[in-house]
């Protein structure tokens, strides 16, 4: 907003181009790397867990910003844009950032990378992370892709030939309406949940299980205090009912023994080698 507002020149106009684009990528990557995380782990078929640290999502990150580094960059050496003078519908003259096939570009570029960023969210529609991070993601990435999608429908149809007011007035609310709103989902029930003084009770029960944070946003419930590991309380749960059926097998043979006492084991079976059962009385009691 503080490029456009004076007249634009050569340097200006770069700044735009950079701010925008740059800027809006790095936002979006990040905000859909972590939603990417929280799809890939639901969508393993199989029983290993898939542990994606923030390390390897920075990893994941870097092609992407590279890219777009590239392209700017070889925009600003070879075609740098600059302002050109536009009238509006009164016949007035203003200056406005020249648009060629390097805009064309680079917007089909982020309008294809808007639609896989909404794919994935509505992979994740049903998924639970910490702090229900997942799911406001989702709706920075619905209102950022609608935004978007609204403002340049209003800059090509609605007003094509609208004076410096309105357009700066359009992108100010472009700005308000997908940054803002961003940051609002993003850390808003966080620091919402720090002056409640609820800040560190996901951390503590995080540590309390051994969990990491990065780790905790991969869907892995910490939802709530009763929520817990599906393969792992499957897996607790077989142990345990394979000791059970270990004691039953044990108590059915001791018993047949004790009231069959003509009965001797097998050599080589079940009680060879342990020694006797014992004897009750069983005029006693």
């Amino acid at each position: 907003m503080a490029a456009i507002f004076p007249v634009l020149d050569m340097y200006t106009c770069i700044l735009t181009k950079w701010t925008r684009h740059f800027g809006f990528c790095i936002t979006y990557t990040a905000l859909l790397m972590k939603t990417w995380r929280v799809s890939l782990t639901y969508r393993v078929k199989s029983a290993h867990k898939v542990k994606l640290t923030d390390k390897q999502l920075l990893q994941w990150m870097f092609p992407i910003l590279l890219v777009m580094l590239i392209y700017l960059s070889t925009w600003t050496l070879s075609a740098p844009p600059i302002g050109e003078d536009i009238k509006d519908n009164s016949g007035l003259l203003f200056k406005q950032c020249t648009y060629n096939w390097w805009d064309h570009s680079i917007a089909i570029g982020e309008v294809f990378f808007l639609a896989w960023g909404v794919r994935v969210c509505y992979n994740v529609r049903n998924a639970e992370s910490l702090f229900n991070e997942a799911r406001l993601i989702s709706y920075a990435i619905y209102n950022i892709a609608l935004v978007n999608i609204m403002m340049v429908a209003f800059h090509l149809f609605l007003f094509p030939r609208a004076g410096p007011d309105i357009k700066y007035l359009l992108g100010f609310i472009r700005t308000q309406l997908s940054t803002s709103v961003t940051v609002a989902l993003v850390f808003g029930p966080k620091v919402l949940r720090v002056i409640r003084g609820q800040g560190d009770q996901w951390d503590k029960r995080a540590r309390a299980r051994a969990v990491t944070a990065s780790f905790s946003l991969n869907g892995i419930g910490l939802v709530a205090d009763e929520t817990t590991d599906l393969y792992q309380e499957n897996e607790e749960l077989k142990e345990e009912i394979q000791k059970l059926a270990g004691q039953i097998e044990f108590m059915k043979i001791v018993s047949m023994e004790v009231n069959n006492r003509h009965v001797k084991p097998k050599p080589g079976g079940y009680f060879s080698g342990i020694g006797k059962v014992p004897k009750f009385n069983y005029n006693n009691k």
